[in-house]
């Protein structure tokens, strides 16, 4: 599946994939600074960033599965 068809516009999949995978990362990075885990992390900006990607990492792979 290359194309997600919304209303006759087609957009790519992976940008679909990729606004789930930051809906989750938003969720994830307000219960990580919720439970005060960001204090144990060494650079704030790099960790969100490879959350972000191990988010989207499942997403695609969700999505893989599921089709």
């Amino acid at each position: 599946m290359a194309d997600i068809d919304l209303y006759g516009v087609f957009v790519p999949a992976l940008l679909v994939w990729a606004v789930v995978a930051l809906l989750v990362n938003l969720v994830l990075r307000r219960l990580i600074g919720a439970l005060g885990l960001y204090r144990l992390v060494w650079h704030r900006a790099l960790f969100d960033l490879c959350l972000y990607l191990v988010c989207l990492g499942g997403v695609v792979t969700l999505a893989g599965r599921l089709t």
